[in-house]
């Protein structure tokens, strides 16, 4: 769990970010959610944008991703969202969060 500070930090981070992945009418496959934690393994922080066809919203959707693949939800606004998990393999951590 990361604190609110972290999740500023983040946020920040992830203003310069353009999304790598859309989600649209079929939602949120397997296969999806396959491609989505290498992703956060390479890079630790992803956006994604929900489209408007996939009838899903933004904050739900960011739950099921979270709860699936155990990353944490850093913002859901609009139609992006913004997902962080610290990649286990320490020579491809970028990314150090603040403490306290």
């Amino acid at each position: 769990m990361i604190t609110g500070k972290q999740r500023a930090y983040l946020r920040g981070l992830a203003n310069n970010l353009s999304p790598i992945f859309q989600i649209g009418k079929n939602g949120v496959e397997e296969n999806f959610l396959i491609q989505v934690s290498q992703a956060l393994e390479a890079r630790e922080l992803i956006k994604i944008k929900v489209l408007e066809n996939s009838g899903l919203e933004s904050r739900e959707t960011s739950d099921v991703i979270c709860k699936a693949l155990k990353c944490e939800g850093v913002q859901a606004i609009g139609n992006k969202i913004v997902l962080y998990k610290q990649s286990k393999n320490l020579k491809k951590r970028k990314i150090e969060l603040p403490t306290k």
